[in-house]
């Protein structure tokens, strides 16, 4: 009988394991399917917050990486580059999301690797959840963690329960290619495909060896499939000198829904099973925040007695990282959900304020939901300029090069 199995080894497991075990006495066992270094679709930047919470935790970065000082936002013949107060760090995700494995067995954690999680069953009666794994074992925990990511069994148990209908999954893709002579070493946004039909961006991020990251992120408000995605992101960066050799990688991820159950009786979701930014993609962060929330919750279920986690839904959307998520939430729908992206990527593409605002959040130093004056602020200004903004967006679409 372990006091909790976390299911699934990535960055929000291996936080909340890092986090309990912190705690003397709790009994952690941490399974994961796969085996590291495993493929994972991410830019891999770690944002201030995601440096915070590493910090908190007691994790170090210890992963060769590039730190990029700048951001660049780019629609056809548009570019806008916004300075960072502090760097934000490139890592490939295999190679970090291993590293904070040895990092987590290093403060004690038991993981498991190569034996994920097959099924599992709440028993009221004998008070645990039993868990059969796929290497045939059945184990035994007061506590199952669901960081399983997008096909999470613990959401998919919890939301066809309470919430029937959850919608689609957002997709990513991604692969790393060598990077052309002369492409800057900052992170690059694209949304040029907005005007193709892809509801998102794509991304190219600096990694080290002369090498970048590239993918591409699809908010589920249109149906696109692998073939239109990998078309959108072979157009897209022949634009920057990149040929795409072959199909991405993808994979499906939720964004994060304030009102979707992310608990239950002795379960509960972190990370990509609880849902990620809607707008930006972002999970690493998110996931490294919603472990030490998740702890702090099993801590406090472990000595009162109080299994029923009613109020884990609410500690995530009441905390920085549930704040942040539910305006990005709202946010993604303006950008990519609307009928005309133009007058909403004007505000974003033109107005310096919101630009500055938001690299402050991503370096760590601000937390824009808490922004609130200054947003309104921007809308209002959005209200005089927005025509005028429109028309350039329109100026600016991109030409093809195919």
């Amino acid at each position: 009988m372990y006091d909790v199995i976390v299911a699934g080894a990535g960055p929000a497991g291996v936080a909340t394991a890092v986090a309990l075990v912190r705690q003397s006495g709790v009994r952690v066992l941490c399974l994961d399917r796969a085996r590291f270094p495993r493929a994972k679709p991410c830019g891999g930047g770690l944002t201030g917050h995601a440096a915070a919470a590493m910090r908190t935790l007691g994790l170090a970065l210890r992963v060769p990486s590039v730190a990029c000082r700048q951001g660049q936002l780019v629609y056809g013949d548009l570019r806008r580059t916004v300075d960072l107060s502090k760097p934000v760090c490139v890592v490939r995700r295999e190679e970090f999301d291993a590293d904070l494995l040895a990092q987590g067995r290093q403060a004690g954690i038991e993981i498991v690797e190569g034996e994920g999680m097959a099924d599992f069953c709440v028993d009221a009666q004998a008070r645990c959840v039993s868990v059969r794994t796929s290497a045939g074992r059945t184990l035994s925990a007061r506590v199952l963690v669901g960081a399983d990511g997008a096909g999470s069994l613990v959401r998919r148990h919890l939301q066809k329960a309470v919430y029937p209908g959850a919608g689609q999954p957002l997709r990513l893709a991604r692969l790393e290619l060598p990077a052309p002579p002369g492409l800057p070493a900052v992170m690059t946004y694209d949304f040029s495909p907005l005007d193709d039909g892809l509801r998102g961006y794509v991304w190219l991020f600096p990694v080290p060896g002369g090498k970048v990251n590239v993918g591409a992120m699809h908010f589920p408000s249109t149906d696109l499939g692998g073939r239109a995605l990998d078309r959108l992101l072979a157009r897209t960066l022949l634009r920057h000198g990149i040929a795409l050799p072959g199909p991405a990688r993808g994979w499906p991820a939720w964004p994060y829904d304030p009102a979707a159950p992310v608990a239950g009786p002795r379960l509960l979701c972190v990370g990509d099973a609880a849902g990620i930014d809607a707008l930006t993609g972002e999970g690493i962060a998110v996931g490294l925040e919603h472990g030490m929330i998740a702890a702090r919750a099993i801590a406090e279920a472990l000595a009162t007695g109080d299994f029923s986690f009613a109020r884990y839904r609410t500690d995530i959307r009441r905390a920085v990282v549930g704040r942040e998520l539910a305006l990005d939430a709202w946010l993604a729908a303006l950008l990519y959900a609307t009928p005309d992206f133009r007058p909403w990527l004007g505000l974003v593409m033109f107005d310096d304020r919101v630009l500055s605002l938001y690299a402050a959040r991503v370096c760590g130093a601000e937390v824009l939901a808490d922004r609130k004056l200054a947003l309104l602020a921007a809308l209002g200004r959005h209200a005089f300029l927005g025509q005028a903004r429109t028309r350039a967006i329109r100026d600016a679409r991109p030409r093809s090069v195919l």
